[in-house]
């Protein structure tokens, strides 16, 4: 649906959760995250081809950031729409190109912590991503794109969920396209329920990307994963996102006040009943604690501990 003047909502499930990706369509138009592998065949094509708009016409495809969900299906776009720029922020272009290289990375550091994903998530992680394809340019977060004469998106670079998150500002509207830069208490199931947490790995990238958000005081709030949110609503999601990092900044904090050292699994089961809790894909909350024990070792005020098993945080 037309959620803004050319901007589209393009609405599907994954998994339990809401899915989104958006279409702006001026004179030229731009494609917002390509979904899992499955996702263009299943979801975007029969969109474009719902509004009479080729794939063949698409200008520029932007990947918002390095998840799976969000450019798993570069590589099916690619092959239907061959002319069009594909694009996203340097910092996470290596992560996009090398499926690879994001699973050692990206989703391979918990098993050193010893909260890995199942096997099976794993397996999903691998298939949704599809091939590997190269992207055409590399941003730095501050380009506009002109669409045409009445529709222009300045670029923002949200960091905190990843490194090289970006997100569109539509200035006209008030309309932010802020995928996963900012993610309220946590992930919803189609039915209101928070199932899964909100993970960010820089605690001060992340709320720097809220603060930013909150100052352009948005009319409308473009996610990839809530419903289109608006006026009073837009702003009470963003409130919880800066109130969730204080919450876990006080978790993180207490547990190892309580219990002197704490692995990061510890940490993890400690916290999830506090913080949510969550019950699909906890282990992304290691994430947002590993972050905030980070912070606490940068104030000086805990020591990471290595040994024969997996680090862990200690007060000093």
């Amino acid at each position: 649906m037309e959620v803004a003047p050319g901007i589209h909502r393009i609405e599907s499930v994954l998994g339990p959760r809401p899915f989104s990706q958006y279409l702006l369509r001026g004179e030229r138009t731009l494609l917002v995250d390509t979904g899992v592998a499955v996702t263009p065949e299943a979801v975007i094509l029969p969109y474009l081809d719902s509004i009479g708009l080729s794939p063949a016409d698409l200008d520029f495809v932007l990947n918002t950031h390095a998840d799976v969900d969000h450019f798993g299906g570069n590589a099916a776009i690619r092959v239907r729409a061959p002319r069009a720029v594909f694009c996203a922020h340097s910092a996470d272009v290596p992560w996009i190109e090398d499926r690879e290289r994001i699973l050692r990375e990206r989703y391979g550091w918990y098993a050193t912590y010893d909260v890995d994903y199942s096997p099976q998530e794993k397996d999903w992680l691998r298939e949704a991503m599809g091939p590997d394809v190269s992207l055409d340019v590399r941003l730095s977060g501050n380009e506009t794109f002109r669409l045409g004469p009445e529709l222009a998106v300045q670029m923002i670079h949200l960091p905190g969920h990843s490194p090289g998150h970006v997100g569109l500002w539509e200035p006209a509207s008030g309309t932010a396209i802020i995928t996963d830069a900012a993610l309220g208490r946590g992930l919803y199931d189609r039915a209101g329920n928070v199932i899964s947490p909100p993970p960010y790995f820089d605690v001060a990238a992340y709320e720097g990307s809220v603060r930013r958000l909150r100052s352009l005081s948005p009319q409308r709030l473009l996610t990839a994963h809530y419903e289109v949110m608006e006026g009073e609503d837009a702003a009470r999601f963003l409130e919880e996102s800066a109130t969730f990092v204080e919450r876990a900044r006080r978790a993180v904090s207490g547990a190892l006040a309580e219990n002197g050292e704490l692995t990061l699994r510890r940490l993890l089961e400690i916290s999830n009943p506090e913080l949510g809790p969550f019950t699909v894909m906890q282990n992304e909350l290691a994430g947002t604690l590993r972050a905030h024990a980070q912070e606490l070792v940068g104030a000086g005020r805990a020591e990471e501990v290595a040994g024969e098993g997996p680090p862990s945080w200690r007060f000093r």
